[in-house]
């Protein structure tokens, strides 16, 4: 794995958030002083120095830039009730985070996207990830993209629903025959750490990390998996895709703009193929997967139990 120098000021956008969190840990571990923006004020955390904005905000994203030594943007929008929000945090958000690096003088610039990039046309979410990857690209940035596959660990809201299902004994899942790839977000954050310093083995490139398992998981497998982890052996259905609009409309009416399934996210869930790349991995010289699977998801249950997140 490549090293990164104590003297590297990282400047993180998305610091807050379920990726974001868990980069901070790394970095302290690493003893990496970091710069954080942040819409709220937040408690004062040996290491980081927070700046309160958001990625609308010019004085703000100058002051985070400045003098950093590499941007890391995680910052993004994952669910939103309409296309204006993914534009506003995906596409505008990030362009606005290279024109502070750039007009900062902040060469190395490592971009969070996402696997449904891959796929634009599915969603609205993945064709905004996909214009944002765009924008980085076409910048004069030492830059580097990843893409995620899904990724789960501790504070991870969204993968949390599969958990509180499986505890509950079903597992509702998109049509028959899909398969996914999953990451630990423990895993991403040490990935985004090891492409600090660039080079010919990343720059300019575009990686999609995962756990290294061949083929990734079927749908039912990362069930039953998730129902091993909170000792269950729940029962799993397969939803074709006109019941998961339905569900989607039903969870909109519910909770409003706070609804996990949407009928954007049934667009790409429904897709049958987000595994990784295999030939777009990442160099094994900078990162390999540590977090085992099965491991970390009798981890992650672990933790949503002492939060009292799963009852």
């Amino acid at each position: 794995m490549a090293a990164t120098r104590q003297s590297e000021l990282l400047a993180i956008t998305g610091a807050t958030g379920f990726v974001g969190q868990a980069v901070l840990d790394a970095a302290a571990a690493a003893g990496l002083d970091v710069r954080a923006l942040t819409r709220r004020r937040q408690e004062a955390r040996a290491g980081v120095e927070w700046v309160q904005g958001d990625l609308d905000d010019q004085r703000a994203l100058r002051r985070l830039v400045t003098r950093a030594s590499v941007v890391i943007h995680i910052a993004g929008v994952v669910n939103s009730p309409d296309a204006a929000g993914f534009e506003a945090g995906n596409v505008r958000g990030t362009l606005n985070a290279v024109n502070a690096a750039l007009d900062a003088g902040v060469n190395r610039f490592i971009h969070v996207s996402s696997l449904t990039a891959r796929e634009p046309y599915l969603s609205v979410y993945g064709g905004s990830k996909r214009r944002s990857e765009r924008i980085v690209a076409a910048s004069s940035l030492d830059w580097t993209i990843v893409r995620p596959p899904s990724v789960y660990g501790p504070r991870d809201t969204d993968n949390f629903e599969l958990f509180r299902l499986a505890r509950r004994g079903i597992v509702p899942l998109p049509p028959k025959g899909g398969r996914v790839s999953l990451i630990h977000v423990a895993d991403l954050a040490a990935l985004l750490l090891s492409l600090i310093p660039g080079g010919e083995d990343v720059t300019g490139l575009t990686f999609e990390p995962d756990d290294g398992q061949p083929g990734g998981w079927s749908h039912a497998e990362m069930a039953r998996a998730i129902g091993m982890a909170v000792g269950k052996r729940p029962f799993v259905v397969s939803l074709p895709r006109r019941m998961l609009e339905w569900v989607a409309r039903a969870d909109r009416k519910v909770r409003k703009d706070g609804a996990k399934l949407t009928l954007d996210r049934v667009g790409y869930m429904c897709h049958p193929d987000w595994t990784v790349d295999p030939a777009m991995r990442p160099p094994v010289e900078r990162w390999r997967p540590q977090v085992e699977t099965g491991v970390g998801l009798h981890a992650t249950a672990g933790w949503y139990k002492d939060m009292g997140w799963l009852k």
